[in-house]
């Protein structure tokens, strides 16, 4: 078998494999809220049987959109627009069954519009930017080792003011009683999501993987001091991604990383019931359904109130008045009592800033800037990029998307890709090219 025959062999597999992987997905995704429908009301998350066809009929033609995630190369907008895209499905099912009194028929268009301004750069603008700025290799590595030191002086400095080892059924109890300076939340934040991320990434990739493990080892001290579940689930789902990208293709393991967790409680409540419904709490309805739910939450909440006009972004509330004085998921929380409801770009920047017709122009916006991430990130290995970004769309489905830019970190990992020698992975690069070429004849 030639070199042409292996690659069109490789492509047809690839094709199939993701083909086949998302469909089980988006019928796992409808199950998955099925049942949780069972014993979640008080989400308002509901299901009636008489309505499933035409719940089976939006979602169908919602499906025929992943399409896309088949033709296109990995990169990082790759592994963002397919988190947003399971939050669209999830939503479009819920907004068939939803009992709130808004336009449903609206809402649903103007979140399939959106997701088609957001997919449209983040998965088709991948081109190479010039890089005007550029450091040494020696540079570099010495800037790995001052991130460490970075890592354990923030580390250090935080457990003074709050260090307690608790489950995370118990965290609740404690979180609201930390207090620490701005500043320094500021600085977690940063180093939890992008700089240890991105240490640990650096290291897997040159097989450094005595330095990784010191860097999981930093992270895993990062939840007594927050008290966070994403603080407490990075370093497994680091290592996860790590494991999988050294295995499969980073396409498939973008669509691995959020349908084997979902499967996963599908087949344990098809199991267990009501009996333990543990994992299905933490991951089915926290991680999966819960940012799917806000939209449908804040698309109730703003058909009835005034839009924010995006005055929930903090500069922006010292130029405009704004109708709201304490954050939005403060006001969710007032409104639904469903605990500080955080949402999804789509729901704060979109809907809540500016309401549903107009909602897509501000998430092509926010998909423009990942587009030009994509370029900044171009010529770095897709396993790298995965991996060090690997906390981000978790956040970005539950953060509002500047919220994420610059108090979680995003901006400054953007900022590191930029500037990341593409030498430093000389040793890669073969394999790099063979991946990239593979991918890029999908396209």
């Amino acid at each position: 078998m030639n070199t042409n025959e292996i690659t069109v062999a490789g492509k047809i597999s690839t094709r199939v494999s993701l083909g086949v992987l998302i469909s089980f997905h988006i019928v796992a995704c409808c199950i998955s809220l099925g049942y949780l429908s069972r014993s979640y009301g008080n989400f308002h998350i509901f299901y009636d049987a008489e309505l499933l066809n035409g719940a089976i009929a939006t979602i169908a033609a919602f499906a025929a959109l992943s399409y896309l995630f088949l033709l296109v190369p990995f990169s990082f907008g790759y592994f963002l627009s397919f988190y947003f895209y399971t939050m669209i499905l999830g939503y479009l099912w819920l907004n068939c069954f939803s009992r709130f009194e808004y336009n449903h028929w609206l809402s649903g268009a103007s979140a399939v519009a959106s997701m088609i301004a957001f997919m449209a750069p983040s998965l088709l603008v991948t081109s190479p930017i010039r890089r005007v700025f550029t450091i040494s290799e020696t540079t570099f590595y010495r800037a790995l080792t001052i991130i460490l030191a970075v890592g354990v002086a923030t580390i250090l400095i935080a457990a003074s003011y709050s260090f307690k080892m608790v489950s995370l059924g118990q965290m609740y109890d404690f979180r609201d009683k930390i207090n620490m300076p701005s500043p320094l939340v500021y600085c977690i934040g940063v180093v939890s999501n992008a700089l240890l991320p991105f240490t640990f990434a650096c290291f897997v990739e040159r097989r450094n993987y005595w330095r990784a493990g010191l860097t999981l080892v930093l992270l895993l001290l990062v939840y007594p001091i927050t008290l966070n579940k994403i603080a407490f689930f990075t370093p497994m789902w680091l290592l996860a991604m790590a494991a999988l990208t050294r295995l499969l293709d980073c396409r498939i393991a973008v669509v691995l990383s959020l349908f084997v967790p979902l499967i996963i409680g599908v087949v344990l409540y098809a199991i267990l019931g009501i009996s333990d419904t543990r994992y299905l709490d933490i991951v089915n309805l926290r991680m999966i359904a819960t940012p799917s739910n806000a939209m449908d939450i804040y698309n109730d909440f703003f058909f009835n109130h005034p839009l924010t006009s995006f005055c929930q972004i903090t500069f922006v509330k010292t130029l405009v008045s704004c109708p709201y004085t304490v954050q939005l998921g403060e006001v969710m929380q007032q409104a639904y009592r469903l605990g500080n409801f955080n949402a999804s770009l789509f729901a704060t920047e979109g809907i809540a800033s500016v309401g549903v017709l107009l909602a897509p122009i501000p998430v092509l916006a926010c998909g423009l800037v990942i587009a030009l991430v994509n370029r900044f990130s171009s010529g770095l290995p897709p396993r790298f990029i995965l991996v060090s970004g690997a906390i981000l769309p978790q956040i970005l489905l539950n953060v509002p998307f500047t919220t994420t830019l610059l108090s979680h970190g995003a901006a400054v990992l953007f900022l590191l890709w930029y500037l990341t020698p593409r030498s430093v992975f000389a040793s890669q690069s073969g394999s790099v090219a063979v991946e990239r070429k593979l991918e890029e004849h999908l396209a």
